[in-house]
């Protein structure tokens, strides 16, 4: 070993590792291999394959299959091996060692270079625990076969995207459920301010701006119950798979002591898979919860899109809600102030949506007993919960809290809405309902001057139908409930 290297061995033979690198061969060869994005793992899936192969050792040395060994002199048993792997596990899950884990995204079919990056981490930590240097010879605990005892890429991989997945669940449901609390206050602020409803972008009869405010809340929280649904799949884990579903090379207790002992470290509510062979081949439980997050995705970029419109101009668009101005919003044109926050919505929702397109190619590409797009579908998982747990608290804090609304103007656009003359259908029929509208258009007056000067009611029989506030509310203008 020099200063800047140490030589490690795989099957392939020797390869020069960083000398400092808990890593080893094969990863050193990964990232020699794939210098594709520059990118590194989630913490999400550090965490959960750790956590697997802490389980592991734990489950493992209860069935007492560590086998003692004797190092330069030293006899070394199976439970200190087992113990310093756990040690080691403890460490990564607590935030250790997080720049160790270097391998891209795009890689080789399945994760295997994920995973030895992780078991190769491990076990040199834990050797260093048991008082073994880095680049000390013959050292007690092997990547292959103590780390990654019992254990396949093929069965940790998919079991590690669910608990991946599980880790940030509740973060993402709480995020979204102050988005809904947010947008639910600003619905009760707005409630008194009545203005025109459109469809088809085109003038319709009256809403209240708390009602619109009330819809993008209930959506939203829909959509968190979709995602809170599709996550039930995740829950069932494949751990003890190992290469083909057959579990081969793992002690008949493993499946079943692996997720208890997950279960219980991690918290998570978590179940036996009842067919490992189909927890292998199919991504369907992953491809369904990021479809959940596309559908959360596709809602939040029809909301944004709504302010940019309510807030448009403000002296040649709607300029009916207003929104925090929080940078200046043109290089070239002095005080022009820019829907930011809504736009960086927009692009962060066309983002989900493009990894869930991602997840679902990677998904059909399985074959036979394995998928080998499982990175690909890993990471643009874990990336989807990442952008939007912080796009939309970043959406919340620097724009829906601060939304005014403009009352005058949002009023004023009603006095000119021709259309309000449908509530008047039930009185005077829809033909003459038609004449009073165009012509209201054409000479530029409200509805209500028309109606009046054509003699088809009264001022008085106008005010009554033609109260906005009562238009909000449904029913049949004058007709009396019930009658």
């Amino acid at each position: 070993m020099t200063d800047e290297f140490r030589i490690e061995k795989d099957s392939l033979g020797e390869v020069r590792v960083p000398a400092a690198a808990y890593w080893g061969a094969q990863t050193q060869r990964a990232i020699h291999n794939f210098p594709i994005t520059g990118l590194r793992p989630y913490p999400a899936f550090v965490w959960s394959m750790t956590l697997i192969k802490r389980a592991a050792a734990e489950v493992n040395n209860d069935l007492s299959l560590f086998n003692a060994k004797e190092v330069a002199g030293r006899a070394i048993s199976g439970e200190q091996m087992a113990a310093a792997i756990i040690q080691a596990g403890d460490e990564i899950l607590a935030g250790g060692y997080a720049d160790q884990f270097v391998v891209d995204p795009i890689q080789a079919g399945a994760g295997t270079s994920h995973n030895m990056n992780i078991n190769e981490v491990m076990a040199n930590r834990a050797n260093e625990i048991l008082g073994f240097g880095l680049g000390e010879k013959g050292k007690p605990v092997n990547p292959n076969d103590h780390v990654n005892m019992a254990q396949s890429t093929n069965d940790t991989i998919p079991t590690a995207i669910r608990l991946g997945a599980l880790w940030r669940l509740d973060e993402l449901l709480a995020t979204l459920e102050r988005l809904a609390t947010e947008l639910r206050r600003k619905a009760q602020e707005f409630d008194g301010i009545v203005k025109s409803g459109r469809t088809h972008l085109q003038d319709a009869v009256p809403v209240r701006l708390g009602q619109e405010f009330a819809a993008y809340a209930r959506a939203v929280e829909r959509d968190a119950d979709k995602i809170r649904e599709s996550a039930a799949g995740l829950r069932r884990l494949g751990i003890g798979g190992t290469a083909t579903g057959t579990g081969l090379n793992a002690h008949p207790e493993y499946h079943r002591r692996m997720v208890d002992v997950i279960g219980r470290i991690s918290g998570l509510e978590l179940f036996e898979s009842d067919d490992l062979f189909e927890s292998m081949q199919s991504m369907a439980d992953a491809v369904h919860f990021s479809g959940a997050l596309r559908t959360l995705a596709q809602d939040l970029t029809r909301i944004a899109n709504d302010f940019r419109l309510l807030a448009s101009g403000p002296t040649t668009g709607l300029d009916e809600i207003r929104l925090p101005p929080v940078q200046p919003g043109s290089s070239i044109m002095p005080g022009k102030v820019n829907p930011v926050l809504a736009e960086m919505l927009n692009m962060a929702m066309f983002q989900v949506m493009g990894n869930d397109l991602t997840v679902m190619l990677a998904g059909q590409a399985g074959q036979l007993e394995l998928n080998v797009m499982m990175p690909i579908i890993a990471f643009n998982l874990f990336q989807s919960m990442d952008v939007i747990i912080n796009a939309v608290n970043s959406f919340i804090d620097n724009c829906v809290v601060g939304i005014t609304a403009n009352a005058e103007k949002a009023t004023g656009w009603l006095a000119k809405n021709a259309i309000l003359v449908t509530a008047l259908n039930p009185v005077i029929g829809y033909q003459k309902g038609a004449e009073v509208a165009k012509e209201a258009l054409a000479t530029n007056r409200t509805v209500r001057e028309v109606v009046i000067e054509k003699g088809y009611i009264t001022g008085e029989e106008a005010d009554q139908l033609l109260d906005v506030s009562a238009l909000t509310e449904g029913g049949i203008q004058g007709v009396a409930a019930g009658g």
